[in-house]
Formats: structure tokens, C-alpha cells, sequence
């Protein structure tokens, strides 16, 4: 386990904190005991970029957790308190999974991605989307995973995700961090096409179940499970071309923001 971890600029989410579900792929890592170990993290405060954080272990009788804790603020500028950014334990989970699109189906509805589109409610006018740099949906990331949820029949969303070679690792294999991240997004935007934009992510709890090679298509789902009063509840998922299961993420969205009709 590390004793401290970073978050590259290049993986944000907002314009100065890291992407939710990047970040917490990258803190899973520090409990897992195998790569398909499923993991719940907590997010307690926005995520610095290029910052240090600290890594806390603490040891129960059947399973160990973490708490990350950071002495900057959002800014990078060090502060003289301790914030607390995130808790992370092992948590398995069980997941009723949509049947997914093919990708295909997942790639003709595309144009309609919100993230694709240049609204009124973006935080950069001018820019696509609603998170116009994320490293997951931004389009204006130059070097983001480009993961562009459009609305299917039936309250789904899907993304024909086109991953590349050079993502890959030692092995050539995607990152797990990329999965998780691919499975965070898709989640507000299921409930973005339902009449509901959600505040930021809260809590992730994922699995990934099989590597797969970079530069192969994958499609990415993603659905409302429930509300419970401020907690919007999302599932995510990840599938390869045969339609096998590759990673399925619970997701906690919390509060809820005005929506603005139509694009600008």
C-alpha cells in the first residue's frame, strides 16, 4: 500500500478537482487484495490535483480500509488543516444489469450525447457539454477517454467507447483506473435524460470482472436505480464486443441542480 497518493492535472473532473470515478479506482487499488475485488469509496471533499494526499490503513478483524486525507485545499495551495477526501473499504455488491446495445446500436444515437452538445448550463461558455474537460465526457479533454452517453429507449444510456492502444499499459491492457472512470459519468447523464441533473459524485462501489486490450470498442451503460432524498442512486457497466460483462459500478450521486432547456 502506498503512503501517499497523486492526481494528475490530465484526470480531472470539474476544472479543479480530480474525475470521481478516476480517483476512486486509483484508491480501490490501495485495499484490493485482487484486481477483482469489489470496493466502495466514499468521497468526503473535491479531490486536489497534483497534490499529495496521505494514505491511512486501518486493520479489523476481516478486511482492512483506508482513509485518504490531504493537507491542500482544491487549489493546491497547502492549508494548515487536515481535509478528509475519502474512505475506501472492500464491499462486495450485487448489480441487476440491463441487457446492453451493441456498438453500433450504442454508436447511432451518439449525436445526441449531452456532452456533445453546447449548452446554456455549461461551466465554460462556449464549451461542449456539461463538464466540458472531464477527463471521461469533456470533449474539450485532448487527451480525455471521450465516453459520450446518449439516451436509448427504455431509460438506459450508452456509449460507444472506442478505447486506444496507447492508454494501454506494460501489458497492453486498459487500466482498471480507465474503467472505473468510464463507468462514473454515464451515471448523472442517465438521470440528466430522466429530468434530473444531480450534484457530484458521492460514493462508487465497482468491480471489474476481466482486462481487456487496449484499442478494443467496448459500450458503456448506464441507468436510474432510485432516489432516496438527496441520494441519487445510478448503475453503470461495461461490456466488449461479445456482450460479456467487463465491470458494473454502483454509483451515489448526491443533491440536485437546476436544468436548462435546450442548447444554446
Amino acid at each position: 500500500m502506498q503512503k501517499h497518493i497523486t492526481i494528475p492535472e490530465r484526470f480531472r473532473g470539474p476544472p479543479k478537482s480530480g474525475n470521481g470515478g478516476y480517483v476512486a479506482g486509483a484508491f480501490a487499488e490501495q485495499v484490493q487484495q485482487a484486481p477483482d475485488q469489489a470496493v466502495e469509496v466514499t468521497l468526503r471533499a473535491p479531490i486536489p490535483l497534483d497534490a499529495a494526499m496521505s494514505v491511512h490503513r486501518h486493520d479489523a478483524a476481516n478486511q482492512a480500509s483506508v482513509t485518504i486525507e490531504s493537507d491542500a485545499d482544491n487549489t493546491g495551495e497547502t492549508t494548515s488543516t487536515r481535509t478528509l477526501i475519502a474512505e475506501v473499504r472492500p464491499q462486495p455488491f450485487s448489480l441487476d444489469i440491463p441487457a446492453p446495445p451493441t456498438f453500433q446500436q450504442a454508436l447511432a444515437v451518439r449525436h445526441l450525447a449531452i456532452p456533445l452538445q453546447q449548452r446554456q448550463d455549461s461551466p465554460m461558455p462556449g464549451s461542449l457539454g456539461l463538464h466540458p474537460i472531464c477527463f471521461c465526457c469533456g470533449a474539450g479533454h485532448s487527451t480525455g477517454l471521450q465516453v459520450y452517453a446518449a439516451p436509448l429507449e427504455g431509460g438506459q444510456v450508452a456509449a460507444a467507447w472506442q478505447t486506444r492502444a496507447e492508454w494501454g499499459d506494460s501489458d497492453g491492457q486498459l487500466p482498471a483506473r480507465f474503467l472505473w472512470t468510464a463507468l462514473d459519468c454515464p451515471g448523472q447523464l442517465a438521470y440528466f435524460h430522466a429530468g434530473q441533473l444531480t450534484g457530484l459524485l458521492g460514493r462508487m462501489t465497482a468491480s471489474v470482472h476481466g482486462r481487456v486490450r487496449a484499442g478494443e470498442p467496448l459500450v458503456v451503460t448506464a441507468w436510474p436505480i432510485n432516489v432516496d432524498g438527496k441520494k441519487h442512486f445510478a448503475g453503470s457497466a461495461i461490456f466488449n464486443q461479445q456482450g460479456e460483462l467487463i465491470a458494473q459500478a454502483i454509483a451515489v450521486w448526491i443533491g440536485k441542480r437546476a436544468m436548462v432547456d435546450g442548447v444554446s
